[in-house]
């Protein structure tokens, strides 16, 4: 088993410097020895073993187990080099990748019961854990870096002025946002620029804090949030935004959600879509975030998703593709969980500190080391509704500043 386990990994790790210990003491060193030195130890055999039929599933989990223990370096120095490789696939796993692609359309098979189930499981997770690494509005996406020192605060603010800049909204018009989260953006829209915001969400626990929110800073007249389906929610909008939800709809779903955000916004109207994306062409999710973190999800390639609009009949008006901002992001969250590990600890247990630390550093080194990003695609349904150039969205982001600092808003989650 070692001598196997010695040659695989070695046909691998080209890049880097990790050393491995096997359960019965071997110890090897792969890469060109470049980097920073990484070294870890399988604490039995079965997880070597699992390790060489299913690397895609099984680091995470025999990580998890504590099986595989980093003993110099974190796992996230592991996941650097792993996914910095020359060859992302190792041979072995090239045959079950295939497998997963044949089966992604039954995995992203998403109707409203299904889709619901698969939001509790992650969403409506004991509150406090996401308060111990998201920003003090809860931004769970991306946020917008305008400059590398920036905090993670400032860059989550500035992700939502940058998303109003390009909604263009005026006081008063009806905006959905379609999946609301924990509310920050449907209350900064409202407050800064006068818009009746409905927010839909499929978690309860994010429903019941977006609205106690919005009552805590009187705007529950102007933002209200709904447990609601995008299939169902009546219309029309002047204004749709989308942030970190596209992700849950699935491919076999796309017509109909870019059909069903057609038909709720006006003639008039303007939509955003943020998401995160692939480069390189459809794909499959990773088995172990669709098993433990985000099951029934999917990152998308632009391929998938602009056919699919241009079938709803919207026109693209702009597409902005953030490249690092959501690495540094990740990194940002990454560090703050870690700084406050045993508290997640005591709220879950070591398993679960250990699955949610894993899944931060997995998402972190594929923004950085492979070609995910994020796209925000900002539709119509007609022409010269949106300015010609793109200066206009650095002019209302000026504006918006101005009107944050003049009210000096700080968003804050309910009983803070």
């Amino acid at each position: 088993m070692d001598r196997l386990l010695r040659w695989f990994l070695g046909q691998y790790i080209r890049r880097g410097s990790i050393t491995f210990t096997t359960a019965n003491g071997t110890r090897f060193t792969c890469g060109d020895g470049t980097g920073k030195p990484v070294a870890v130890r399988f604490t039995t055999r079965a997880a070597a073993r699992r390790l060489l039929l299913d690397p895609e599933m099984a680091l995470g989990d025999i990580f998890m187990d504590g099986s595989f223990v980093v003993e110099q370096g974190s796992i996230a120095d592991v996941l650097a080099i792993a996914l910095d490789q020359p060859d992302l696939s190792p041979r072995w796993a090239g045959v079950q990748w295939w497998l997963r692609y044949l089966i992604r359309h039954v995995q992203q098979f998403n109707p409203r019961s299904r889709s619901r189930n698969n939001v509790s499981h992650h969403y409506d997770l004991d509150g406090r854990l996401y308060s111990l690494f998201l920003d003090a509005d809860r931004q769970y996406s991306c946020a917008y870096f305008e400059t590398p020192d920036a905090t993670l605060d400032d860059a989550q603010l500035a992700k939502k002025r940058h998303l109003a800049a390009k909604l263009l909204i005026k006081p008063d018009q009806r905006l959905l946002d379609i999946g609301s989260g924990w509310g920050g953006l449907g209350l900064y829209l409202a407050e800064m620029t006068g818009a009746d915001v409905t927010g839909i969400t499929l978690s309860t626990e994010q429903l019941q804090l977006s609205n106690a929110r919005a009552g805590e800073k009187n705007l529950g007249q102007s933002a209200r949030f709904v447990l609601q389906d995008y299939r169902d929610i009546p219309g029309p909008f002047d204004r749709i935004v989308s942030v970190g939800m596209f992700e849950h709809v699935g491919v076999d779903h796309y017509d109909t959600y870019f059909k069903r955000c057609a038909e709720l916004l006006t003639d008039d109207g303007v939509m955003v879509l943020h998401s995160i994306g692939r480069s390189e062409g459809p794909g499959i999710t990773n088995p172990w975030i669709s098993k433990y973190i985000f099951p029934g999800g999917y990152i998308p390639a632009l391929s998938e998703v602009l056919p699919a609009i241009e079938r709803a009949g919207l026109l693209v008006c702009d597409i902005e593709i953030l490249r690092l901002h959501y690495a540094e992001t990740l990194k940002a969250w990454r560090e703050r969980f870690l700084a406050r590990r045993e508290e997640a600890v005591r709220l879950y247990d070591e398993r679960f500190a250990r699955m949610w630390e894993f899944y931060l550093a997995a998402s972190e080194m594929s923004f950085r080391k492979q070609n995910v990003m994020n796209f925000q695609i900002q539709l119509t349904k007609r022409q010269g509704v949106v300015p010609m150039t793109r200066d206009y969205i650095a002019r209302e982001e000026a504006r918006l500043r101005s009107v944050e600092h003049g009210q000096a808003p700080r968003l804050q989650m309910a009983g803070e």
